[in-house]
């Protein structure tokens, strides 16, 4: 899929904000929502969306929707950096698939990053989905930060 496109309401994202799909919900306000990655890329991988904005990508995003999706990834990030103790953080974003974008709502990736770590930057879906329980109990030290 290239930059340009129509929003599909269908998309994952949105059939989690719509809760036709669970999550491992991290914190919640009024415009802004963020969850643990089934996929992740390392232990506490979290996603943050807009409840409200239809875009697709950077490139698309109302400007005031995108200051909401950042101060939330702030929030969740110092949160994750409370909980997992880790010695970086990388944030992240994609706009199109040749980008590496699979889901076409923006999204912020917030991935912890510990020195020495075998799986260093593997790609995202490479080490599977992981188990609900362990993402539940992660889920919820996490949350016990805010």
């Amino acid at each position: 899929m290239s930059l340009d496109g129509i929003y599909d309401d269908g998309n994952i994202f949105a059939l989690i904000l719509q809760g036709k799909i669970p999550s491992m919900k991290l914190y919640e306000d009024d415009t802004t929502f963020a969850f643990l990655d089934i996929m992740p890329q390392t232990k506490g991988h979290a996603l943050v969306i807009s409840k409200w904005s239809k875009a697709r990508n950077l490139l698309e995003i109302e400007d005031e929707a995108l200051g909401q999706v950042m101060a939330t990834t702030k929030k969740v990030a110092s949160a994750i950096r409370k909980a997992l103790n880790p010695d970086g953080i990388q944030i992240a974003q994609y706009n199109g698939a040749p980008a590496g974008q699979t889901i076409f709502h923006l999204h912020v990736h917030i991935l912890p990053r510990w020195e020495g770590d075998p799986k260093g930057f593997a790609g995202h879906g490479e080490g599977g989905q992981a188990d609900p329980a362990a993402l539940q109990a992660l889920a919820e030290e996490i949350r016990a930060q805010f």
